[in-house]
C-alpha cells in the first residue's frame, strides 16, 4: 500500500514518480508492518506534541525515522526522556503537521494543489529529507510540484494564494517565484497564441488582443492578495505582455477590492480602520499599476477610482495622477466623470471644483507638452463638457464667486461656438446667490462674451433682471449691431459670431424676419422710454412737494428768465453710468439724458432703432 496518493486526474506520472513507486513497492511490507506494531494497542504512545493548540499523542520512533528537525530537538533536548514537545511555529498549524505525521506513520492521504503548498513548507520545517529515508516529504511534494501542479495557471494561482499564509518559509522554499514565474510564462504564451489567431490590426486598444486571456485571468488572480498581485504583474510585464493588455484585469481587482466603499455621496461610509488602511494601499498599488498608453484604460475607471482615492485620504501624487490621467483623456469624458463629491473638511462645496480644474489644466498642459493640438470637434467637446459642469456646479450656495471665475477663465475661447453655455451657467448661479455685490455680477458676467450669444440667448438676456445694467446694455447693442449689419449686407466687424451668420443668410434668402425682430426691438425701446418718462414725473412730483428756500435768485422756480438748469437725478447719475459702458458713443449714437439737456443739445437723442 502506498503512503501517498496522487492526483492521477491532472498528469500522468513522470518518470522520478514511477521511481518512487518502485521503491515503494520494496517497502510497502516493511511499512505495513511498522504500521501494524505502533497503531497495537501493546505500544503505547511515548511523546505528545502540542502544535496549535492541538495535542497529537506519538511514538517517537516514526518521527526520528523521517524528520531530522525531530532528531535534534531530542538529542538535544536536557530531559532524558522528553514526553511533550511544543512546536507554535509550525507553518500551516495542525492541520499540516497532521499530514506529516501520517507520511511518518505510512498512513495514505492525497496530495492535490490545495494542500501542496503547506506539506512543501512543513516538509521543510521538519527537515523531511533524503538525508533520513529514500523518498521522503520533501523530494514527494518537489515531485509533484514540477510533475503536476506547475503545470496549469490556474493550478499554479492555486499554489500561490495557499503560499501567502506560510511567509516567509514558501519564500525561503521559493515556492511563491516559481508559481509567479509559471503564471508570467503561462499568460504570455497563450497572449502571443490568441494574437497570432487574431485578424493583423496595430490597433493598440482592440479588445480582440486582450479580452480572451484577461477574462479568465481576472477570475483566478482576484484572489491574491494586493503585494503578491503586484509581483505578478510585474513579472507578466517583464516576460514582454504590452501593459495595456493588463488593463481589463486591474480594473477587474479594483472592483473587487473596493467592494462596500461608498463613493457616490459626501458622506463617509463608516468602516473599520484596518479595512480602511488595506483598501488605502490596494488603490495606492493598482494605480502604480496602470498602463501609461492613452485610452488603455477608460475615463469612467479612472473618475472612479479618483472618487475612491479622495474618500480613503490616499497621497497626493497618488491622486494628482489620476487627474493628470483624466485630464489626458478628458476629451472621452461625460459630465458625470467630473461630479467628483468633496470629501474635504476644508472646503463646504458639495463637488470637489478644484481637481476638476486642475484636470482641465492638464488638459490644457497636455496639448503644449505633446505639440499635438485635438481637433476642432474635440475642443468644442470639451468646451461643452466644462460649460455643462459649470452649470451644473453653479447651484450650489457655497460655491465662491473665485472658485466660478476662475473655472469658467481657463475654457479657450477659440474654441466655442457661442456662449449660451456660459451664460446659461451665469444665469444659474445669479438665480443661486441672489445676495452677492453688483461688483461681484459684473466679475462673473466679464466670463462671458455678449458678441457670441445666440439670437435666443441675446433675447433672454435682454429681459434678465438679475444681469447687470452694463450687461444688458451690451447684449442690446450688439444684437442692434447685428441687425443693421445684416440689413445693409455687410460683414460684422467684431469677433465672429454664429449669429451674424445666421442673420445674413437669412437677409439674403428671407428679407421678412427682418423687420420683425426691428419692430420687437423698437417696442422694447419704447417700453423702456415710457418706463423712464414714469420715473422722471415721479421725481417731479416729489420735488414739487419739498419745501425749498429761497436764498438767492439762482436758486429758485424756473421762469422765463430764469429757466431750471440740469440737475442731478438718479436718472441721470443712471444715464451716465450706462454712458461709460456705451461702446457706440463714438459712432454718433448716445445714451439718453434729461429733459433739460435736451433743450440745450437737440442733436444727443437716444434711440437704437
Amino acid at each position: 500500500m502506498s503512503m501517498v496518493d496522487l492526483d492521477q486526474n491532472e498528469t500522468t506520472p513522470s518518470t522520478t514518480l514511477k521511481m518512487f513507486a518502485k521503491k515503494k513497492e520494496l517497502l510497502s511490507d516493511t511499512m505495513k508492518r511498522t504500521s501494524e506494531w505502533i497503531f497495537s494497542q501493546e505500544i503505547p504512545s511515548d511523546v505528545t506534541v502540542h502544535v496549535g493548540g492541538a495535542s497529537f499523542s506519538l511514538h517517537k520512533f516514526p518521527l526520528l525515522s523521517k524528520s531530522g528537525y525531530m532528531r535534534k530537538l531530542l538529542s538535544e533536548s536536557d530531559k532524558a526522556n522528553l514526553s511533550v514537545i511544543e512546536m507554535p511555529d509550525v507553518p500551516g498549524g495542525a492541520e499540516s503537521f497532521e499530514l506529516a505525521a501520517k507520511f511518518c506513520y505510512g498512513i495514505n492521504f492525497e496530495i492535490n494543489t490545495k494542500n501542496i503548498a503547506m506539506l512543501r513548507c512543513v516538509a521543510e520545517y521538519l527537515e523531511m529529507t533524503e538525508e533520513h529515508t529514500v523518498g521522503n516529504l520533501v523530494a514527494r511534494t518537489e515531485a509533484y510540484l514540477n510533475e503536476v501542479a506547475l503545470k496549469t495557471l490556474a493550478s499554479a494561482v492555486s499554489i500561490l494564494h495557499s503560499s501567502q499564509s506560510l511567509l516567509p518559509l514558501a519564500e525561503k522554499v521559493k515556492l511563491v517565484n516559481r508559481c509567479i514565474d509559471t503564471i508570467a510564462y503561462i499568460a504570455c504564451k497563450n497572449n502571443h497564441i490568441s494574437s497570432r489567431q487574431e485578424s493583423g490590426t496595430n490597433d493598440v486598444l482592440s479588445s480582440s488582443q486582450s479580452k480572451p486571456v484577461l477574462d479568465w485571468w481576472a477570475e483566478d488572480l482576484i484572489v491574491l492578495r494586493i503585494d503578491v498581485f503586484q509581483r505578478v504583474v510585474i513579472a507578466i510585464i517583464a516576460r514582454g505582455l504590452k501593459q495595456y493588455a493588463l488593463g481589463p484585469l486591474l480594473m477587474f481587482y479594483t472592483q473587487e477590492s473596493l467592494r462596500g466603499l461608498e463613493l457616490f455621496g459626501r458622506e463617509r461610509k463608516k468602516i473599520e480602520v484596518t479595512q480602511e488602511h488595506e483598501k488605502r494601499v490596494v488603490l495606492e498599488i493598482i494605480v502604480s499599476l496602470l498602463p501609461r498608453e492613452k485610452n488603455a484604460i477608460p475615463v469612467s475607471f479612472l473618475s472612479m477610482v479618483l472618487r475612491a482615492a479622495s474618500c480613503l485620504e490616499t497621497t497626493v501624487a497618488c491622486r494628482l495622477d489620476l487627474e493628470k490621467r483624466i485630464g489626458l483623456q478628458l476629451v472621452e469624458a461625460v459630465l458625470d466623470d467630473l461630479l467628483i463629491p468633496s470629501f474635504s473638511l476644508v472646503g463646504n462645496t458639495m463637488l470637489d471644483v478644484d481637481a476638476v480644474q486642475r484636470i482641465m489644466m492638464n488638459f490644457l498642459e497636455s496639448e503644449i507638452e505633446n505639440y499635438v493640438s485635438p481637433s476642432q470637434s474635440e475642443m468644442e467637446k470639451v468646451v461643452r463638457l466644462m460649460e455643462s459642469y459649470l452649470a451644473d456646479i453653479a447651484s450650489d450656495g457655497n460655491l465662491s464667486v473665485s472658485k466660478f471665475v476662475n473655472l469658467a477663465e481657463i475654457i479657450p475661447e477659440r474654441a466655442k461656438l457661442n456662449d449660451d453655455g456660459m451664460y446659461r451657467a451665469i444665469d444659474i448661479y445669479l438665480k443661486a446667490h441672489p445676495a452677492i455685490s453688483d461688483t461681484e455680477k459684473k466679475k462673473i458676467c466679464s466670463v462671458m462674451d455678449c458678441q457670441k450669444l445666440s439670437k435666443e440667448a441675446c433675447a433672454h438676456a435682454a429681459q434678465n433682471d438679475r444681469l447687470p445694467v452694463q450687461t444688458v446694455v451690451q447684449v442690446l447693442y450688439y444684437e442692434q449691431q447685428r441687425l443693421r449689419e445684416a440689413l445693409e449686407g455687410t460683414t460684422f466687424t467684431g469677433a465672429e459670431s454664429p449669429a451674424v451668420t445666421t442673420k445674413v443668410e437669412v437677409c439674403s434668402t428671407d428679407i421678412h424676419p427682418i423687420p420683425c425682430e426691428l419692430s420687437s426691438l423698437e417696442r422694447e425701446n419704447q417700453d423702456l422710454k415710457l418706463e423712464l418718462l414714469k420715473m422722471k414725473m415721479k421725481l417731479k412730483e416729489k420735488e414739487k412737494d419739498k419745501p425749498v428756500a429761497i436764498s438767492s435768485p439762482s436758486v429758485g422756480f424756473p421762469t422765463a428768465e430764469n429757466p431750471r438748469l440740469p440737475r442731478k437725478s438718479f436718472i441721470s447719475s443712471v444715464s451716465k453710468r450706462i454712458g461709460r459702458f456705451y461702446p457706440f458713443g463714438r459712432d454718433g449714437i448716445t445714451p439718453p439724458t434729461t429733459k433739460g439737456s435736451n433743450e440745450v443739445r437737440r442733436d444727443r437723442r437716444y434711440s437704437i432703432s
